[in-house]
Formats: C-alpha cells, sequence, structure tokens
C-alpha cells in the first residue's frame, strides 16, 4: 500500500497542470509562461531573476527564455537592479493583470474541483502530512550533502 504513495505524489502535480494548462490554452499560455506569471504574481513584483527561478523549480537559464517570451508579448519587464546592475529585476506590466486574474480564476476553480469531496479538515491534515513529508525530505537531502561534502 505505501509502496503507491511516492508514485501518487509524482503523478498529482502533473495531473493538476495539465488540467490548468487544458483550461488555459484558449488564452495561448503555455506551462512554461503561466506558471511564471503566476509565481511572479503571487511573490510580488521585482523579484530577481535568480529567486524567481529558484521558486520556479527550473534553471536560470530556463527562465531567461521564457522572460524573453513574456516580454515580446507585453506581459513583464526586466529591470537592473539599483545594488546590483548585473542582477535583473523581473516586474508585472499592466498588460498582465486581466491575464492573471484569468489564470487566478481557472486556477480557483481546479482547485475546487480536484477538492471535492473533502472536508476543511481532511485538507488542513492533508496539507500538514505533506509538510512533514516535505521536511523529512529536505532533511534527507541536507544529510546527504553533508556526508558527501
Amino acid at each position: 500500500m505505501y509502496e503507491n504513495i511516492g508514485f501518487q505524489l509524482s503523478r498529482l502535480p502533473r495531473l493538476w497542470r495539465s488540467i490548468i494548462d487544458e483550461r488555459l490554452a484558449p488564452l495561448g499560455l503555455t506551462q512554461t509562461r503561466w506558471v511564471t506569471l503566476y509565481h511572479l504574481w503571487r511573490l510580488g513584483d521585482g523579484q530577481p531573476q535568480c529567486d524567481l527561478a529558484r521558486a520556479i523549480g527550473v534553471e536560470a537559464p530556463s527562465l531567461v527564455r521564457t522572460l524573453d517570451q513574456l516580454s515580446r508579448q507585453g506581459l513583464v519587464e526586466r529591470r537592473p537592479c539599483d545594488q546590483d546592475r548585473r542582477t535583473k529585476r523581473v516586474f508585472l506590466t499592466a498588460e498582465a493583470t486581466p491575464l492573471l486574474e484569468r489564470i487566478d480564476a481557472v486556477v480557483r476553480d481546479a482547485r475546487r474541483e480536484m477538492f471535492e469531496g473533502l472536508s476543511e479538515q481532511d485538507l488542513t491534515t492533508l496539507s500538514e502530512l505533506l509538510s512533514r513529508i516535505e521536511n523529512n525530505g529536505l532533511a534527507i537531502q541536507a544529510r546527504d550533502a553533508e556526508a558527501q561534502g
């Protein structure tokens, strides 16, 4: 029984993103683009590119390509950091706001549908259990890195 939990945990994010991707397709957004926009919106304007890449879980060069595309679409702009000109900060444009509101509505609807049949207590328990599993995984990574270092 427990052997399948890892597979379930790996399948759920793909299923979640697939549902949202399908619903956002009419807006002409790829997963990479909507995830980048959504993270920037949630994190707040002016994020350094490297921090945004880390939050999304992608390598910086991959994010640069996506930001180039979003910039060409007029949805983001990059500006040099006042403290370090080598660092670029990413800002949403006014044109991104209505699109982000649509993305947010799609995400909220998908979340509501995916959580159908689960009580508030179920969701609280699920969140606590996932946090515990994540913390265990982070501890394992830290321990392994220390052993290798």
